[in-house]
């Protein structure tokens, strides 16, 4: 399956998932210091975990485990989006970084649903 397919490190989803993780990481740092073990532990996670696991998924050798491993990739992009809310709500993010963030969110969520039509399609 993989020859099939680009390496998962030139899929834009990827790419693009990867610059959201970067993006929380310099946002987070801004942070109060006493959520460096709460919401920024699980915001960072959450974030890490979304190219983590289009990678791996990437690298499964059948299709179910492959699709498996990206639909919880968009779980985590949906609990990064909460979070976001949650860290607005807090007061932790300005109107301008909410509105950015939310914006890439919507990127990666775009790419990353038309990637698992695309797999569920495209493979056997």
């Amino acid at each position: 399956m993989q020859n099939e397919y680009k390496r998962f490190t030139e899929l834009n989803v990827w790419i693009e998932a990867r610059k959201l993780v970067a993006d929380i990481y310099v946002l987070t740092k801004l942070y109060p210091k006493e959520e460096q073990f709460g919401l920024v532990n699980q915001i960072r996670r959450c974030a890490v975990s979304i190219p983590s696991n289009i990678a791996e998924g990437c690298g499964r050798n059948h299709k179910k485990d492959s699709v498996q491993l990206f639909f919880i990739a968009r779980g985590s992009l949906y609990e990064l989006e909460t979070q976001v809310y949650l860290s607005h709500d807090l007061n932790y993010i300005t109107e301008t970084a909410f509105k950015e963030l939310l914006t890439k969110l919507e990127v990666v969520r775009k790419l990353l649903n038309g990637f698992i039509r695309y797999y569920n399609t495209e493979t056997t």
